[in-house]
């Protein structure tokens, strides 16, 4: 049952990156890769919280399976 919490992290990380990187192909995002050389910080908070949350639930996944 300590498992259950990091399936549902693991799953918004994934649709949290998905919104990120489609984000980052936008038509702001390239007007700000333009003018500023960087992404927009929607873009780029998407993605590293989506990042995150992928990396602490697949954590989560591998650590709950070994205290089975």
């Amino acid at each position: 049952m300590k498992s259950f919490p990091s399936l549902p992290i693991f799953i918004v990380g994934v649709v949290l990156l998905g919104f990120g990187v489609q984000a980052s192909d936008s038509i702001t995002s390239t007007f700000s890769r333009a003018f500023t050389g960087a992404p927009t910080d929607k873009s780029l908070w998407l993605i590293a919280l989506g990042l995150l949350a992928i990396v602490s639930g697949g954590i989560g996944l591998v650590i709950g399976r070994r205290a089975r």
